[in-house]
């Protein structure tokens, strides 16, 4: 499989340079000059199969030649060592992706990303430095995965002021090959930061620099993962017994209406919670292999800039807005340019309903499912619960792509809802923090603070 840039498709490169390099030269996004298909008898076993096998099948027609089969099956093995289950709750699924040593969904793709990177640069002597920017959860997950890894420094950049406080000790707490650089700007100003140091000549003469964002494909790919093993297993009429939500949701799974309702066995909509838009291009991947997706719902804050595109045809990145569902405060999603190379706006829209949530009935939504349910959402998960209902409303509608859809709806469940106790617990009471949390509660914040400029960046990482 080679990989070529989002702006330049006459220039084709390995899985390896795409991945160390993170962004193409051009400023654009690698993607894979083809999605490849599942085999039937892969596809046929999906809701059988274990997580590592699903994991396996689907990354390794992306990165065989450069990784081998062995390899690649013990980096999957040792990456995915936590569970992502299908959890019934009420009239839809939710599909638990906070069960990783930081708790949100971003432990999948950098966890794998740091064993790919160590394997890919197991001859090199230079050192690799790691710039990222961080919404909220993606600098914890890259810091948590590629801390200690010899050869490799990591700088994550997140705005001043507008993470959470366990957020920004997971960021900024940690020390040792993992420094933290805190922004007075958006999430959007980091983002740009990175992407400007990516074509500053003096840092890459200076540096051998990469990425760590959903920008880079190592990371994004294993993000399918989930996506085909939880549409795999809703097919096959199975979900997970009990999740590990807290607290416990009241009644037994099978008591659940969308159990009760006979919607399991049939391709799953696919609810992602979305700011930069990696989540849910994984989960395009995943369904072009031919995992039993029927299609998506994306949701998102009030920075709604595709659910405005899928409204109107018209794409236009606006600045960000901080809101209590800070990991997606994007205004100029990076990922845009990748669904975009790969499908017109009729494909987005024939696959696509975007659905965006403001700060009041986020909250709302916490409160109201717990007082029905006793499940715990974090803002993120509220987001798409609420999104999922404004669908509803629009199903019958005969233009809705999915007009009559009788399969199950999956919600992403992207972060714990301890990581937002200020937010969720004046909502629902007190919420049980998971031990992995507890121990970065404990840390002490080591980062320096830049201005939003690029100067002001290059001066802190050459000093």
């Amino acid at each position: 499989m080679k990989y070529y840039s989002t702006r330049d498709k006459t220039t084709a490169v390995p899985f390896s340079v795409a991945a160390l390099n993170g962004l193409a030269a051009d400023g654009g996004l690698f993607i894979p000059q083809e999605i490849p298909q599942f085999a039937p008898a892969v596809k046929n076993s999906l809701g059988s199969m274990g997580f590592a096998d699903i994991a396996f099948e689907t990354i390794r027609p992306y990165v065989h030649e450069d990784i081998p089969d062995s390899v690649l099956g013990n980096m999957v093995e040792s990456a995915f060592t936590f569970s992502a289950p299908l959890v019934p709750v009420h009239d839809r699924f939710m599909l638990e992706l906070f069960h990783g040593p930081t708790a949100a969904f971003k432990d999948f793709g950098a966890r794998f990303m740091a064993r790919c990177f160590a394997y890919l640069r197991r001859n090199e002597d230079r050192e690799l430095h790691i710039l990222v920017a961080t919404s909220g959860d993606t600098g914890g997950a890259v810091a948590d995965g590629f801390y200690g890894v010899e050869g490799i420094r990591v700088t994550v950049l997140y705005p001043k002021g507008r993470v959470s406080p366990l957020q920004e000790r997971q960021i900024a707490g940690l020390g040792g090959n993992v420094s933290a650089i805190a922004v007075e700007g958006s999430f959007d100003d980091c983002q740009r930061l990175v992407k400007s140091a990516f074509v500053h000549p003096e840092l890459n003469r200076k540096m051998n620099l990469s990425s760590a964002n959903s920008i880079n494909i190592s990371r994004l790919l294993p993000q399918a993962v989930y996506y085909v093993a939880a549409s795999g297993l809703a097919k096959s009429g199975r979900y997970s017994e009990d999740g590990q939500a807290t607290p416990r949701l009241r009644g037994k799974a099978e008591e659940q209406q969308v159990v009760r309702d006979g919607r399991l066995g049939k391709d799953v909509l696919f609810c992602v919670p979305s700011g930069n838009f990696g989540n849910l291009t994984a989960g395009l991947y995943a369904q072009a292999m031919g995992a039993p997706i029927a299609g998506f719902i994306a949701a998102t804050n009030i920075n709604k800039t595709v659910p405005a595109y899928l409204a109107s045809g018209v794409y236009e990145p606006r600045s960000s807005v901080a809101t209590i569902s800070n990991a997606m405060d994007v205004g100029a999603p990076s990922n845009f340019e990748r669904m975009t190379a790969h499908w017109s706006y009729e494909d987005l829209r024939a696959t696509i309903s975007g659905f965006w949530v403001d700060d009041d009935k986020t909250r709302l939504t916490i409160q109201r499912v717990f007082d029905q349910t006793g499940y715990v959402l974090d803002p993120h998960g509220a987001v798409g619960w609420n999104a999922v209902d404004q669908w509803i409303h629009t199903k019958t509608d005969p233009e809705n792509h999915l007009h009559g859809f009788s399969g199950p709806v999956v919600v992403l469940g992207t972060a714990h809802p301890a990581k937002f106790a200020e937010t969720v617990e004046p909502l629902v009471g007190s919420v049980p923090v998971p031990p992995s949390l507890a121990q970065a509660m404990e840390r002490t914040v080591q980062s320096v603070t830049i201005r939003a400029d690029v100067s002001a960046l290059v001066e802190t990482l050459l000093s």
